[in-house]
């Protein structure tokens, strides 16, 4: 795992903390998977891309993770609904269902 870290700096540096922050086995094992094909892990840097992208039109849209507050109690089921995440909450509380 150490020639992307080393031809892709700022890659490595964000893995590092990934492994730091999740256990080396965890974040090893997801670039492991990238690597063979599963599209669970990409980077791209300096031109130079590793892992697998996902399937054209499937993505995840970072705007969304602006929104996040990260309340209490929150599991991000707010993120790119239009609703505060208290607002979201309430309306859980209030109809007993998720992500409406």
């Amino acid at each position: 795992m150490n020639k992307p870290a080393t031809s892709m700096p700022e890659t490595g540096a964000s893995v590092d903390a990934l492994r730091e922050a999740f256990g080396t086995d965890e974040i090893n094992a997801i670039v492991r998977r990238g690597r063979a094909g599963e599209a669970v892990f990409l980077a791209r840097e300096a031109g130079r891309e590793f892992g697998t992208p996902l399937p054209a039109g499937w993505g995840w849209d970072s705007a969304g993770a602006r929104e996040r507050h990260f309340c209490t109690g929150c599991h991000g089921e707010c993120v790119q609904t239009g609703a505060r995440c208290s607002e979201h909450c309430a309306r859980v509380n209030a109809t007993g269902k998720r992500n409406t």
